[in-house]
């Protein structure tokens, strides 16, 4: 069968607290958000706006531990504002069927539940 890109984390229904578009690039997620789900600095995500649609991809970076930070940085900045809701999630290459680690966040960013 080979191997497959299976998602392997997701923080469902963020919002975005910050967006700097002058900013070299990434999104800064809260540690915590990205201990929970399994998320690495640098790993790349897919970004997808439940607001507006618009989808991309980036690298993470990591906000201090409970400030729920959820900042858009760079170009990204301009297809997704402060204050939208997001889907974050991140992709590994699997021989099979895989676990993911998925987490669902109120308005602020506070984990709800897991997934």
């Amino acid at each position: 069968m080979g191997q497959r890109w299976m998602m392997s984390s997701k923080i469902h229904k963020a919002v975005s607290t910050q967006a700097e578009p002058g900013y070299i690039g990434s999104i800064t997620i809260d540690e915590d958000l990205l201990d929970k789900v399994g998320l690495l600095i640098h790993e790349r995500v897919l970004v997808v706006s439940i607001t507006s649609g618009a989808r991309l991809e980036t690298y993470t970076l990591a906000a201090p531990r409970g400030s729920r930070t959820i900042c858009i940085n760079g170009a990204a900045a301009r297809l997704i504002g402060v204050g939208e809701e997001l889907i974050i999630m991140g992709f590994q290459l699997s021989d099979g069927p895989n676990e993911p680690k998925a987490i669902l966040v109120d308005s602020e960013n506070n984990f709800v539940q897991y997934l």
